[in-house]
């Protein structure tokens, strides 16, 4: 029998006598749930590209989508540019793209937003141990790859974002097989309405087989590596240096 990685978390919870799920931080204070997880990971991943190969997470109805969508991680961004960018409706705002690239790039939401999108309801799974489903909107990150070009080396997309958490710039990063899923959008509409601050504005990731602190929001820069080593904590995103998350969050 193949185990989710959702399963995994419920049975860390367990092991770990009923823990309180109050916040993505506290699930992985449980040295059970982390031990899980640390085992499983590898496996899981393997076994979850194995399986699923370039398939899509199920989308539903706008019957289905959620009353309510918590906001996860931050809601608030007190970096002073962004306040700035957020004032004016992200008017003056462009997406930077660079690294391993042939061509970088700095794109304005117009720019993003009179790209081809793809439009997908699915549902959001956070460690916390909650699930939502919402409707989300924007072009497909590969088509911006593609826009910029990427050089042989590339290996990792890493999300530079606005918001500070703990005293550190948060980031996340996905690998090329998940940049190029068909459902890993930049997402810059959600429900119907232009992204909030509290889900993200001007952009935030979807990468809808992962679990929800993957989703980065705020995101300022994209930046093409060939490797995670030497950035930041060097786990590939916040939760992984800061918590011990583990860098693949698939379900």
């Amino acid at each position: 029998m193949i185990v989710s990685r959702r399963k995994l978390i419920g049975m860390g919870a367990a092991g770990a006598g009923g823990l309180l799920l109050s916040g993505c931080d506290r699930l992985n204070d449980s040295e059970t749930f982390k031990g899980i997880l640390n085992g499983a990971t590898g496996l899981n991943q393997r076994t979850h590209r194995l399986l699923m190969g370039n398939g899509l997470a199920r989308e539903f109805t706008e019957a289905e989508m959620s009353p309510v969508f918590k906001a996860n991680g931050s809601i608030k961004v007190l970096d002073p540019v962004y306040g700035g960018h957020l004032a004016q409706s992200f008017g003056s705002w462009a997406l930077q793209v660079d690294g391993l690239v042939k061509q970088p790039l700095k794109l304005p939401l117009s720019a993003l937003q009179a790209m081809p999108q793809r439009t997908q309801i699915t549902r959001h799974d956070c460690v916390e141990g909650w699930s939502a489903i919402g409707k989300w909107q924007g072009p497909q990150l590969g088509k911006v790859l593609d826009m910029a070009g990427l050089l042989p080396s590339a290996r990792y997309v890493v999300f530079h974002c606005a918001d500070i958490l703990e005293g550190a710039p948060y980031y996340e990063s996905i690998d090329l097989v998940d940049a190029f899923h068909p459902q890993t959008i930049l997402a810059w509409r959600m429900n119907d309405q232009m992204l909030s601050e509290p889900h993200g504005a001007p952009l935030r990731l979807r990468v809808e087989r992962q679990l929800g602190y993957k989703q980065a929001k705020y995101i300022m820069r994209l930046q093409v590596t060939d490797t995670l080593a030497g950035l930041y904590g060097g786990g590939g995103g916040h939760w992984e240096d800061a918590r011990g998350y583990q860098w693949y969050g698939g379900i």
